[in-house]
């Protein structure tokens, strides 16, 4: 059992054939507004292991396993990897804790997929070889990912690097790739930004001159479109940032999420 979509994905990559695997949260929907539902304590009870992102991004997690109860193997995807804070804009409230969203820095799951392949490996040891053996090919491919992106945001001229999304949830892949993300402050999926933090942004968005501007796959498109119309950016193509595609969109697995938002990000900022 995974949390959410895009650890789905990469508990799939490890486990293949030999697990059988379903994701609480699924496409094209936020984690951090969840709400449980009955069947999910009975799809947890009947779990061997439960992959989750931790640093508290699935607020509701624990409450779920105690209520199902979960006597699995417990496997926290992003154990050991090194945290940013979260900024100020992030209303989970734990605006002091680390941001969770470390899955936006190709080299930071390369820990995950590690991760996830000895919590596989411990649940059910008959498999540990197969595990690591799909692991490590999993990570050469993360590994050439990581330089194919690195490669893409060079094109971009340093001084055009910048983009304005509609939810604060790039600040790994910006640690990571030198992109500057801007979201109208304090906006996260579950409040609206005052008019007053809107018309800070668009007035950011003239001096700066900036056109990239885009809407996760959750958020509401009206207010990213309002500073299109205001500031004469352009809304690039849907990013994803908290949840993979449905099979049929352009981000299905981890690896195409990432290459859409890559691809997207540098179109939108050669504009700039």
């Amino acid at each position: 059992m995974a949390t959410f979509s895009i650890l789905a994905d990469l508990v799939g990559e490890v486990g293949g054939e030999r697990i059988e695997l379903s994701a609480l949260v699924g496409p094209d929907t936020d984690a951090h507004t969840y709400q449980p539902r009955p069947t999910d304590a009975r799809t947890l009870a009947a779990a061997q292991a439960m992959v989750s992102n931790g640093l508290g991004f699935e607020g509701w997690i624990d409450r779920l396993a105690k209520a199902a109860p979960f006597k699995g193997r417990a496997i926290v995807a992003s154990k050991g990897v090194p945290t940013i804070a979260a900024g100020p804009a992030h209303g989970h409230g734990h605006a002091h804790g680390p941001d969770p969203h470390c899955w936006q820095d190709v080299a930071r799951v390369r820990r995950y997929v590690a991760n996830i392949a000895q919590g596989l490996a411990e649940a059910d040891p008959a498999n540990a070889a197969f595990y690591k053996e799909r692991a490590t090919a999993y990570d050469r491919r993360l590994a050439d990912l990581d330089q194919w992106v690195k490669a893409e945001i060079a094109k971009v001229p340093a001084a055009q690097r910048k983009a304005i999304t509609g939810h604060d949830s790039f600040g790994y892949f910006s640690k990571a790739y030198g992109v500057q993300f801007m979201a109208p402050r304090g906006y996260n999926t579950e409040s609206e930004p005052s008019a007053k933090d809107v018309a800070a942004l668009i007035r950011q968005v003239r001096e700066q001159k900036i056109k990239a501007l885009f809407v996760e796959n959750m958020t509401n498109p009206g207010m990213v479109e309002q500073i299109a119309r205001e500031s004469g950016a352009a809304v690039g193509p849907r990013l994803y940032s908290d949840a993979l595609s449905k099979s049929d969109g352009p981000a299905a697995t981890y690896e195409a999420m990432m290459r859409h938002n890559v691809t997207a990000l540098v179109q939108g900022m050669l504009k700039n």
